[in-house]
């Protein structure tokens, strides 16, 4: 399955987890373009018309994508985050989280049996 990671950059290492996993699952994983660990650990590298194209260039993601899996580390969703949900739930994809809301699929029911 192809899916697309989504959350906070402030979550660096359960991107890298999490894309391992799944890759190791059999999935194709999309992931951010660039790591905050990459740019000196600063979050705002980027200017504003940079920060759009990263934007837009994950929608184009998610629409590549089967699904979604939104790591929502502590509860936490922020604004990029709650787009792209929308985004997914707009375009018909599948959405799987890392701490599932009452009644949604949990993220973990992806990596076949294997053992966190």
């Amino acid at each position: 399955m192809k899916l697309t990671l989504c959350g906070s950059a402030r979550f660096e290492a359960q991107w890298h987890y999490w894309s391992e996993k799944l890759i190791m699952s059999g999935h194709t994983v999309y992931s951010l373009a660039v790591f905050p660990s990459s740019k000196g650990g600063e979050k705002n590298w980027y200017n504003d018309r940079e920060k759009m194209l990263l934007d837009l260039v994950h929608l184009s993601k998610i629409e590549e994508s089967d699904g979604i899996v939104v790591l929502n580390i502590d509860g936490y969703i922020g604004l990029s985050t709650r787009r792209e949900i929308v985004w997914a739930e707009i375009r018909g994809k599948d959405i799987w989280w890392f701490d599932p809301p009452e009644g949604q699929d949990n993220a973990h029911e992806l990596l076949g049996g294997t053992n966190l």
